[in-house]
């Protein structure tokens, strides 16, 4: 335990350097007969400042709010001097005074928590979560350049203001890939920054939560899906691109298995397994979670992989569909739709949608049995893809009708 070193706080004016009938006010921290003194930025008539109490005389507005403002770095010196103590640091004036201006160790900024997280995380986040770190972190960059004319930021000086600065900058930020900023777009940079925030909290690099009051808004959105009819049209089109062909296959196996763009692309004929009951399953995990996957293969989807079981890309990639990037298979998805007249925003993710409303849940598959197929962890998340279609309520009501005439005869 330290010592109780004895600290004396005292304002003071000095003149100055230009002939001018005010004073620069200033303050000077003593520690045990060493000193530093620092300016406050505030100057103040010479007959207006009371020498002995070391504070302003009068009651005018100015001398009123200069005088408070003392008694704020007063008290704030006084704890930046207790927060030492605390800590058993070494305490001198100058020791006081960066604690007080943020300027010590303990005053970590926003780059450097975002630093740490990117740079310890790596281990536990997938690299497309990282990606979307990234992007958040060159958001935050742009944001503090533009915004606020700044390279960085102390942590202590993130409070609602700056949340809510941020949030609307994001909304205005048009990236070269969009128009603009969704609004869950812009939520899902601010639960970023959220997230990191309460790191910097369990980390002790702050005492207390910017986020504390603020409310992430999330919009509920139609996810697109294909209909009966739309996925027919596209299996009856065939495309002599080939290109186009291997891409409308490899989005129609997706179509029947629910499987993403990253999961198609990792699989090997390794994958293809005999199931529990005889026939063909696919036994794989997600990527994005490492959740397992056991996927018994629907007649569609056996035909596509026996489509290429003798293509080029299996005998010297190993790979069991010919995938090719992303890009180019949401560009191909443009040219499919168009030709099948599908006026629709369809992109590779569309297919897993597709999976779980048109193929599995509007066919009376439980919503359980397609969670367990999609590699969810939590039943809520299915039911973000799931829908119950019109003709399945008419289905359900039709059934429950004869279900209740059958019951009604039996008693009569």
């Amino acid at each position: 335990m330290q010592k109780n070193n004895r600290l004396t706080i005292n304002f003071f004016t000095r003149k100055h350097k230009v002939q001018s009938e005010n004073r620069i006010v200033y303050c000077r921290i003593t520690i045990d007969g060493e000193r530093t003194d620092f300016s406050i930025n505030r100057e103040i008539k010479t007959n207006l400042w009371d020498n002995s109490r070391k504070r302003g005389k009068g009651f005018s507005n100015y001398v009123i709010s200069l005088n408070k403002y003392l008694d704020q770095i007063y008290t704030g010196l006084h704890e930046a001097h207790r927060l030492l103590m605390a800590e058993e640091k070494v305490i001198t004036p100058l020791a006081i005074k960066a604690r007080f201006f943020g300027e010590d160790e303990g005053g970590k900024t926003l780059k450097q928590l975002i630093a740490y997280h990117n740079g310890t995380m790596h281990t536990s986040l997938r690299p497309g979560t990282r990606k979307n770190y990234h992007i958040t972190e060159r958001c935050i960059n742009l944001f503090l350049k533009e915004e606020y004319g700044i390279e960085d930021i102390k942590l202590k000086k993130l409070n609602y203001r700056f949340i809510s600065d941020f949030e609307q900058y994001l909304r205005k930020y048009r990236p070269s890939t969009r128009t603009k900023c969704t609004n869950n777009g812009a939520m899902k940079h601010m639960e970023r920054l959220k997230k990191m925030s309460r790191l910097a909290v369990r980390l002790d690099w702050i005492t207390k939560d910017p986020f504390e009051n603020y409310k992430l808004r999330f919009e509920k959105t139609e996810r697109e899906y294909l209909t009966k009819r739309e996925l027919r049209l596209i299996e009856e089109t065939t495309f002599t691109k080939e290109g186009v062909e291997k891409c409308k296959d490899v989005f129609l196996f997706s179509c029947y298995t629910g499987l993403s763009y990253i999961d198609v692309k990792a699989l090997t004929p390794d994958h293809l397994l005999k199931g529990i009951d005889g026939n063909e399953w696919l036994f794989t995990k997600r990527i994005k979670t490492d959740e397992k996957l056991k996927i018994p293969l629907l007649p569609q989807a056996k035909e596509i992989i026996k489509k290429y079981e003798d293509s080029a890309e299996r005998k010297m990639m190993k790979v069991l569909l010919p995938v090719y990037s992303n890009q180019k298979v949401n560009y191909y998805l443009k040219e499919i739709c168009k030709a099948c007249k599908i006026y629709k925003k369809v992109t590779f993710h569309t297919a897993r949608h597709t999976f779980a409303t048109t193929v599995t849940l509007s066919n009376g598959v439980p919503i359980e049995t397609v969670s367990k197929m999609l590699g969810h962890t939590k039943l809520s998340t299915t039911q973000i893809y799931a829908r119950v279609l019109e003709h399945k309520i008419g289905e359900d009501m039709q059934n429950l009708i004869e279900h209740m005439q059958t019951k009604k005869a039996a008693e009569g």
